[in-house]
């Protein structure tokens, strides 16, 4: 700014002049005040104290119903930068100056701000287009959805329909509402921005630069010497500043037009936009109202009878759900207990179908809740696993194979063989050829399998024999004890015995095997044995004591001491537990026959501790019969072998390991396997 050295103030058209004053801790310099006594604005136009009444609106009438504000048909004249005083540059022009810059750098702040509220309303507008258009889609998208129960939703499919196009018009309604929006409102008032305000913000920088060339020149022809003038210098000087001067001049004049006409065009800019803001909505309005006609609004009405009657319906059903549950809670206690029928379950065993819940219970055994649920499951799923439900009346079918295994499920109580016309598969094999148009067959095995055991071979279950039989097989004709006890010397070779290791296992079944070069046969064996015993619903096991001796093999009663099976080391060609449940054990037993041929056959139990235990029982016994003749090499095998307290070797630990950790001596005699 240029700092003369007197100011002069002068009146000018109306306007006056009055010292500057400091407003927000700047001094503002000069302004312009109101003459003649005239109210002025902003915009420097006045209105009178009746002009304003006439004006204001009444406050007895809604804000809905007040009238609308009159305008007039041309707009007062607006305050003026004067481009005759824009050469002189006088402090009074610039003190004004500051002024217009003053306004229009609010009118670029609310033009921003109101360019931000414009275009939420636009992205509001074209969200609602989006919306509109994802809704009508949903709603033809619920007759496509594979509902589980979709029974009666014809009229809900055909009503959603209808609103569908229905949305669709009025997506169409709010795609041209959004269009116009941007056409006549947003646009408006961008291109305000980026021409009009961009224009003067320009035209600031470009006056401001010539400025302060001018004020350069000056100074340089202010330091000119008084007495010793170089006219050279001088005449440069001088033309330098008219150069300047000249420049600002035409850069002023460019400035204070564009100030000038922007007042014109802030009026206009702000309006502009608002008339396309409310002709777009009166269209839209208009529209939206010859849309829903008459016919529209009786469809409304039906649609709401109908939801009316399903909300009648739904508390009707609700009432009688909840009288119905006020009559299943009000029954016995003793219903809701596991096994509340323990004393004379009804079992029926001739399900092909059961739904209900079995418990995982210590990896690979269910538990059903009591003994009914527990047969009916079994029974369930043997009927299933028969394909009973593919017949044509599969409870007949299941009432007569059931019967016919019930029948046919004799255990066999002794070593020989058993008649053919006894033998449990057999007879199960016999009922499935009587119905073999009716049920399904089973799979056929495996070559591998039938290699091993051949089909249809009896399973023997028990293993419990008299002891008078038991001795006469093996003791001859030695006395008898009456109370079923062994006499001290009915296996004097036990008291001698290198080995003795005991355990307890469970007998599971035994049957004859066709070769013992592989532990394949041994594994087939217990599928075997254990697949018969779930068909047949056999699930009592008797107890009893494995004793591993150097030269035998006994199975010995718990209670009575009496020995009901005795096997040579010597005849036990191939013996292993099985590969996922340790505790299935199993060994094959060759057999002389009395025509002078062998026999082979399995034998599984299932122990308290793991069968690796026995395996490693039985195979040391056979070591130390393999080195019985060689007194050194039986001395070192025995060395690495552990004493027990009282002398005796010991193999690994003699005490079962139950999962509950319960001793072997607190289990009863007779356990389900």
């Amino acid at each position: 700014m240029r700092s003369p050295h007197f100011l002069l103030i002068q009146p000018r058209r109306g306007l006056g002049w009055e010292e500057g004053r400091r407003v927000g801790g700047r001094l503002r310099g000069w302004r312009p005040v109101a003459r003649r006594g005239r109210a002025r604005g902003r915009g420097g136009h006045g209105a009178s104290a009746s002009s304003l009444q006439s004006r204001a609106p009444s406050a007895a009438a809604p804000p809905a119903l007040r009238p609308p504000v009159r305008l007039r048909a041309t707009m007062p004249a607006v305050d003026k930068l004067l481009l005759e005083e824009a050469l002189q540059d006088s402090p009074q022009t610039r003190s004004l100056l500051s002024v217009f810059e003053e306004d229009a750098g609010t009118l670029t702040d609310y033009t921003n701000q109101l360019l931000q509220a414009m275009q939420r309303v636009y992205g509001a507008q074209n969200e609602m287009c989006l919306a509109t258009q994802q809704l009508s889609k949903q709603l033809l998208a619920y007759e496509k959805q594979n509902f589980a129960l979709g029974k009666g939703d014809e009229e809900v499919i055909s009503t959603l329909h209808y609103f569908s196009k229905v949305v669709d018009e009025l997506n169409v309604l709010h795609t041209e509402l959004a269009k116009q929006l941007a056409d006549t409102m947003v646009l408006p008032i961008i291109q305000f921005r980026e021409k009009d305000l961009t224009e003067v913000s320009t035209l600031k920088d470009l006056f401001g630069l010539a400025s302060n060339e001018h004020d350069l020149s000056m100074a340089k022809y202010s330091r000119l010497p008084k007495k010793k003038e170089n006219e050279k210098v001088k005449t440069d000087v001088v033309k330098e500043v008219a150069a300047a001067r000249r420049k600002q001049h035409l850069s002023s004049l460019q400035y204070y037009c564009a100030l000038n006409a922007l007042q014109y065009r802030k009026r206009v800019a702000m309006m502009e936009p608002m008339i396309g803001f409310a002709h777009g909505q009166i269209n839209f309005f208009k529209k939206g109202a010859e849309m829903f006609s008459q016919s529209m609004d009786s469809f409304l009405s039906s649609v709401a009878d109908m939801v009316q009657s399903i909300q009648v319906e739904l508390e009707a059903e609700a009432e009688k759900m909840r009288v119905s549950q006020q009559e299943l809670l009000s029954v016995e206690e003793s219903v809701y207990a596991p096994d509340f029928d323990v004393a004379a379950p009804q079992i029926n065993r001739n399900l092909i179908q059961k739904a209900g819940y079995l418990n995982l219970r210590k990896g690979i055994i269910l538990q059903a809740e009591s003994r009914k649920e527990n047969e009916e499951w079994i029974c369930a799923i043997n009927n299933i696993s028969r394909q009973i439900y593919l017949t044509d009346n599969p409870e007949a079918v299941a009432i007569k194979l059931n019967q016919t295994a019930l029948q046919a499920v004799t255990p066999i109580t002794s070593f020989g063989k058993k008649p053919e016309s006894s033998c449990p598969s057999q007879n199960l094999r016999n009922a499935e050829t009587e119905d073999d148009k009716i049920v399904s067959q089973a799979a056929v095995r495996a070559d591998d399998a039938d290699e091993l055991i051949a089909p249809g071979t009896p399973i023997q279950f028990d293993i419990v024999l008299p002891a008078t039989e038991f001795l006469d097989q093996n003791r001859g004709s030695r006395r008898i004890n009456p109370f079923g006890e062994t006499e001290d010397e009915t296996f004097p070779e036990a008291e001698d015995s290198l080995l003795q290791q005991m355990f307890v296992v469970r007998f599971l079944g035994s049957m004859a095997v066709k070769t013992d070069n592989t532990t394949e046969v041994i594994y087939e064996a217990m599928r075997q044995v254990l697949a018969a015993r779930a068909i047949h619903n056999i699930f009592r096991t008797t107890e009893s004591h494995l004793m591993v001796t150097s030269q035998t093999l006994r199975l010995i009663d718990p209670q009575t001491q009496v020995t009901r099976a005795n096997f040579e080391l010597t005849s036990i060609t191939q013996f292993a537990a099985h590969q996922e449940n340790k505790r299935l054990v199993g060994f094959v037993v060759r057999t002389p026959e009395s025509t002078g041929g062998q026999s082979l056959s399995t034998y599984v139990f299932e122990s308290n501790s793991e069968g690796e235990k026995i395996c490693y029982a039985i195979n040391l016994g056979k070591e130390i019969i393999a080195v019985q003749k060689d007194p050194e090499a039986l001395a070192q095998l025995m060395l690495s072998i552990p004493l027990t307290n009282d002398g005796k070797y010991v193999l690994l630990n003699d005490q079962p390991d139950d999962n509950d950790g319960s001793p072997s001596e607190n289990r009863g005699a007779e356990s389900e396997a």
